[in-house]
């Protein structure tokens, strides 16, 4: 039987609309909270957007995520998974970045995620930027590299911007590797596509082994086929998970900063999550979402039921 502390308020209970809006309306755990040790699962918000180049705004990305999330319910309707029965998750809130320093909000943010993962709680981050999830890998991989499976429509294996500039959200995985934080003979990149700047990234990407999958291969093979090769690569050691909203076609999440056009709609967007079942995820997030480009919401909806998708199969 679910613990109530642990269960989400139901719209039955409490309209929707009211309340405090936390991520699916689950309890705030905070540090400090007497039950914070009793956490499995903990959503997060990390609202920094230090590393975007073009178009900002996903620093905006939690707070919309959370207003959103309050349309998720306690049952997966495909899938029949209750994870709010399945693992104690809550909300443990914000990270604190420093937006006028980025190297010193990297350093926040890996303290935040080192914290975590010494509780034995496994984090479930709604971004914030790309560039996010080099201090969350940071934390989570200090004692061995992990695995990846990435949704996105750019690798983000860039080596630097602007004559050497190494952070950007374009860069974070590149430096994941070279940190030893991601094993790249277990790291899958699907969707991937647009226009370029050169092959840096794809040539980078052959020399240490992470398998690319443009979107062109995506759309001719399928869900099922692809995802069965992403479970393959990740085999049975950790993984992490890293979701970049504009993997999803514009047209269905158009609240992101650099869109790209022929990705997949809102129902594969979530059938990718689906064929996750089985990896041993250690981590997750869902990044990129930027309200001022979206101001209705729709794209955070989409996100907010991509992280539930992720809880689902991370309890299940």
């Amino acid at each position: 039987m679910s613990d109530p502390f642990f269960t989400p308020i139901s719209g039955f209970d409490l309209p929707r609309f009211a309340g405090v809006a936390t991520f699916m309306r689950l309890p705030h755990v905070d540090f400090d909270h007497p039950r914070f040790g009793e956490v499995e699962i903990g959503l997060i918000g990390a609202p920094w957007d230090g590393g975007t180049t073009n178009r900002p705004g996903p620093r905006h990305g939690p707070r919309q995520l959370r207003d959103m999330s309050t349309m998720i319910r306690a049952q997966n309707g495909a899938t029949g998974i209750r994870p709010f029965e399945a693992a104690k998750c809550a909300d443990l809130g914000d990270v604190a970045p420093n937006p006028a320093d980025l190297m010193d909000s990297l350093q926040r943010m890996e303290r935040f995620y080192d914290r975590v993962k010494a509780a034995g709680i496994r984090p479930l981050t709604g971004g914030g930027d790309h560039l996010c999830t080099l201090p969350i890998l940071r934390a989570l991989a200090k004692d061995a590299p992990v695995g990846m499976v990435h949704f996105d429509s750019h690798t983000d294996l860039y080596h630097s911007y602007f004559d050497g500039t190494m952070y950007t959200h374009g860069t974070p995985f590149r430096r994941a590797v070279e940190e030893g934080l991601l094993d790249p003979l277990r790291v899958v990149m699907i969707g991937i596509r647009g226009t370029a700047y050169d092959n840096e990234d794809r040539d980078f990407a052959e020399s240490v082994g992470i398998r690319v999958i443009p979107i062109e291969e995506f759309h001719k093979r399928g869900v099922d086929d692809v995802m069965a090769e992403a479970r393959e690569i990740a085999g049975t050691g950790d993984t992490y998970v890293s979701y970049d909203i504009d993997f999803v076609d514009p047209a269905f999440a158009p609240g992101t900063g650099t869109p790209e056009i022929g990705g997949p709609n809102s129902f594969q967007a979530v059938e990718v999550v689906r064929g996750l079942k089985g990896v041993n995820i250690v981590g997750a997030d869902l990044v990129e979402v930027s309200p001022p480009f979206d101001a209705a919401g729709g794209t955070a909806y989409l996100g907010a039921s991509i992280m539930f998708e992720l809880l689902c199969v991370m309890t299940n």
